[in-house]
């Protein structure tokens, strides 16, 4: 028997996932703007010059600019983290495991390099704002047990063990990406091939105990 505390919650569920679904909407429409821009140089106002939704809507939805911007570059964090943590589950040896994820380095490097741009431009912030230190602290977090994952199937598909911390790891293939994001941003017709190259080389360096 259905209850009115079960409709009721039915329906505080429901609204919630309205709420969700719309800052979504708005999230998506924002993160084009925001990715071109950068932080610094971008208002929830010209946001809303950019895009469908008004200034006093994003208002709502999301308490100020700093917000949005977090809510959207975690959505996309985590759409990337899975991308990887698909190549881990059906890579089936180590040459197969590092040509997947060097290549998936490259194309999200040519393909999506104003969101990159916008992480990197988000976490030198940090270093100034404070409130933003604890989300990009825990996005970091995640991208650094995505590579972890990667070095750790790898180093066991080679039949060999990691020869370094997660957080070297990390540290490693963050700056070999950010590196390359920056010359093929300037311009460079080596960056992308560059990156290949050197991913599959770390691969083999991080695992090979």
């Amino acid at each position: 028997m259905t209850t009115s505390a079960d409709r009721t919650d039915r329906t505080s569920r429901r609204q919630v996932d309205k709420v969700e679904e719309r800052r979504r909407q708005l999230a998506d429409g924002a993160l084009q703007t925001l990715s071109e821009r950068g932080y610094a140089r971008t208002s929830l106002r010209e946001i809303a010059q950019n895009t469908e939704f008004s200034h006093g809507t994003l208002h709502y939805y999301f308490r100020d600019k700093v917000e949005l911007i977090m809510y959207c570059v975690r959505r996309y964090k985590a759409v990337c983290v899975q991308r990887y943590d698909a190549i881990v589950t059906d890579s089936a040896t180590p040459e197969g495991l590092a040509a997947d994820f060097a290549e998936g380095l490259a194309a999200t490097c040519r393909d999506e390099a104003p969101l990159h741009r916008l992480w990197y431009d988000l976490r030198s912030q940090s270093l100034f704002e404070e409130s933003f230190r604890p989300d990009v602290a825990e996005i970091d977090q995640s991208l650094e047990r995505m590579v972890w994952r990667i070095v750790r199937r790898y180093a066991e598909l080679a039949g060999r063990k990691p020869t370094c911390s997660p957080v070297l790891a990390y540290a490693t293939v963050d700056g070999l990406f950010q590196q390359a994001l920056l010359r093929h941003l300037s311009g460079s017709e080596l960056a992308l091939d560059d990156l290949r190259a050197g991913a599959r080389h770390l691969l083999g360096r991080l695992a090979c105990a």
